[in-house]
């Protein structure tokens, strides 16, 4: 495993929520994911290519969604466990320490992966927030060692700056004990928002291969692009591995065929229950 979250990057977590991980991927890396990209940016509706569950609805306003994809092939394999970031989750999760039983069943597992590719005018509301209290995304520091529900990975696949419609954070919201007076009320979030405008906010830009990792229960969604082309990114979602799946899909038997049995623990760590005797 790749080395864990330096004294600076576990403190800036602790403090904003997030960290930076510049030039993650590759060139090669970042091409090989665009091109999944590129085969599938034209569609429209709900709908499956091989494995991986396709959406995009143009009344709402996320954008084409690509869910479960490590379905779709070797570029998107090698990012279940990638050396740039995989010991860093693993460290803010808390379960490379032996004691913690989080890690029972494994270092991490992946309860949701997906890509997202967003046009002029496409946007994500703001949600979570330290004040929600949802153990599934909690942040939480004990006894010196973090133990974080969701520890999530946004890498972007092209460049990410004003105008593009950046990923937005407030730092520290994540600690936050009240709720922030421009949260989007439950009965209009289906309304188009953005994070425009909101106090506190910030933009986070990226380059191409760059990497931003935050705690889910930091407050997050993005500005609203407003240049041509594309917002290209994708998240891969890390927590204890005793978690289950966010959605109704789980890994293909082709996949877990196929990956190394220490990505297969990640994707997978789930094993049936033993009958019992009677």
């Amino acid at each position: 495993m790749a080395e864990a979250a330096s004294e600076l990057e576990q403190y800036l977590f602790d403090l904003n929520g997030y960290i930076v991980i510049r030039g993650a991927l590759s060139a090669d890396e970042l091409a090989g994911c665009n091109a999944t990209l590129d085969e599938v940016q034209d569609f429209v509706g709900d709908g499956w290519q091989g494995n991986v569950r396709l959406y995009n609805n143009v009344e709402r306003q996320e954008g084409l969604i690509l869910q479960q994809v490590y379905e779709a092939g070797p570029s998107w394999e090698a990012l279940i466990d990638h050396p740039a970031w995989f010991a860093k989750a693993v460290r803010f999760i808390g379960s490379d320490d032996p004691e913690n039983f989080d890690g029972f069943h494994g270092p991490a597992f992946i309860d949701e992966c997906f890509a997202s590719v967003r046009g002029p005018g496409q946007a994500l509301r703001l949600h979570s927030g330290g004040h929600v209290g949802t153990i599934r995304t909690q942040y939480r520091f004990h006894a010196g060692k973090f133990h974080c529900g969701q520890v999530n990975v946004l890498v972007a696949l092209n460049d990410i700056g004003p105008g593009d419609g950046a990923t937005m954070v407030i730092p520290g919201s994540h600690k936050s004990n009240l709720r922030h007076p421009q949260t989007v009320a439950v009965d209009k979030r289906d309304e188009p928002t953005s994070v425009d405008g909101i106090a506190g906010a910030v933009e986070v830009h990226l380059k191409a291969g760059d990497a931003l990792m935050f705690v889910d229960a930091i407050m997050h969604g993005s500005a609203r692009r407003t240049n041509p082309g594309q917002r290209r990114m994708t998240v891969y979602r890390y927590g204890p591995s005793w978690g289950y799946f966010r959605h109704d899909m789980v890994p293909s038997k082709g996949l877990l065929e196929r990956l190394t049995p220490e990505r297969r623990r990640i994707v997978m760590p789930h094993k049936l229950p033993v009958t019992a005797i009677a």
